[in-house]
C-alpha cells in the first residue's frame, strides 16, 4: 500500500505499544493525509466488495469506507478533508476496522486524532486485519469474527441471518456469555437438550478469558456481573471447567426453517484473543439446502398464513 514507509518512519517517534501517551490536539492534515493514503491503498477485493465495470478510482470510494465504518459519507469526508470536529474512539475504532488497520496503524490513528492509544490487552476488540480478510472472502456461508468473551466483532450477512444481527449490544450484553445467563430468548437457538452442556462450555470459555486478562479487567467484570445476577452461573463457575474450544458440530434452531445441523470451525489469532467461525453444511444435505434458503431470504420472516 502506498506510504506504508512513510508511515514507518513517523512510527518510530512513537511510544511503545500498550503505553498510553496524551498526544495533544487533533493533527487534522495528517489524519486526513493518512486516511486517503491507507483508502487509496485497498482495494475492493480486500474488503470483499465488487468494483463494477465503471470503475473510476484505484482504492476504495469514500463511501465504500463510510458504510464499511458504518457513517455517514459526508462525516467521513470531512475527515478526509480537514474539517471534521474530533472524532470519538468509538468512531476511529470503526474507522480502522473498515481500513483494515494493523493495531499499530490503528494506534497511529488515534494518536493522530488527538486520542491515547487503546491498551493492548488480551482483550483488544480490534479485529485482527489477518481475519478480516477471510471474512471478507466467506459470502456463501454464515461466518463471524469473536473476542474472546463472545462479542461479536464482525459478522457477515448469512451469520446475521441465522444468528441474529448483533452490532446493536452494548455494554455487558455484547458478550453471548452475558446474554446467555441474563436474557432466556437468548437460549432459543439451541435445543433444549444441548443447552447445560452449551452453558458450560460459555463458562469455560470465560474463564479461559479470564485467565488471560486477570481479575481487573473486562472479563473480570463480567464473571463479577454473572456472579451476582445468575446462580446458574454461580454454580458452574464452581466446576473450575477451563476451554477456548468451539464444538465441531451444532444443531442450531431458526424460527423459520427449524434445524440446522451444522460443522463449526474456528481460526484463532495467536493470542487466542480472537476467532473466526465459520460454519458449514454437509454438501446435498438438508442443512445445505436451508443455508440456501437463508442466503435468498436473508432475516425475513415467511408470511403467515391467512
Amino acid at each position: 500500500m502506498p506510504g506504508r514507509d512513510a508511515l514507518s518512519e513517523d512510527c518510530r517517534s512513537l511510544p511503545p505499544a500498550g503505553l498510553e501517551a496524551d498526544n495533544g490536539a487533533m493533527d487534522r492534515p495528517a489524519l486526513a493525509a493518512f486516511l486517503r493514503s491507507r483508502r487509496e491503498g485497498l482495494r475492493p477485493d480486500d474488503v470483499g466488495l465488487s468494483a463494477g465495470p465503471r470503475r473510476r478510482v484505484n482504492g476504495l470510494r469514500r463511501d465504500e469506507v463510510a458504510a464499511l465504518a458504518g457513517m455517514s459519507t459526508d462525516y467521513y469526508v470531512r475527515l478526509e478533508q480537514s474539517r471534521s470536529p474530533q472524532p470519538s474512539e468509538q468512531m476511529l475504532s470503526a474507522v480502522a476496522r473498515a481500513l483494515r488497520l494493523t493495531n499499530d496503524e490503528r494506534d497511529y490513528l488515534y494518536r493522530l486524532a488527538g486520542h491515547n492509544a487503546p491498551k493492548r490487552t488480551p482483550l483488544d476488540t480490534h479485529v485482527a486485519p489477518q481475519l478480516m480478510r477471510v471474512l471478507d472472502r466467506l459470502d456463501d456461508t454464515p461466518a463471524l469474527i469473536l473476542s474472546s468473551l463472545g462479542e461479536t466483532l464482525e459478522q457477515n450477512r448469512l451469520a446475521a441471518a441465522l444468528l441474529g444481527d448483533h452490532s446493536g449490544h452494548t455494554g455487558f450484553a455484547r458478550s453471548s456469555v452475558y446474554r446467555w445467563f441474563t436474557d432466556p430468548a437468548d437460549r432459543d437457538i439451541y435445543p433444549p437438550a444441548d443447552r447445560d452442556h452449551h452453558s458450560r462450555a460459555q463458562v469455560a470459555g470465560l474463564r479461559a478469558a479470564y485467565g488471560a486478562a486477570g481479575p481487573d479487567s473486562r472479563a473480570g467484570a463480567l464473571v463479577r456481573e454473572l456472579q451476582k445476577l445468575s446462580p446458574e452461573f454461580r454454580e458452574i463457575w464452581g466446576l473450575q471447567d477451563v476451554a477456548t474450544r468451539f464444538e465441531d458440530h451444532k444443531t442450531l434452531l431458526h424460527p423459520e426453517l427449524g434445524a440446522i445441523d451444522l460443522d463449526c470451525q474456528a481460526l484463532f489469532t495467536e493470542d487466542q484473543g480472537q476467532a473466526l467461525l465459520v460454519l458449514t453444511a454437509e454438501p446435498r444435505s438438508d442443512a445445505a439446502e436451508k443455508l440456501a434458503l437463508l442466503a435468498v431470504i436473508g432475516r425475513q420472516q415467511f408470511s403467515t398464513p391467512a
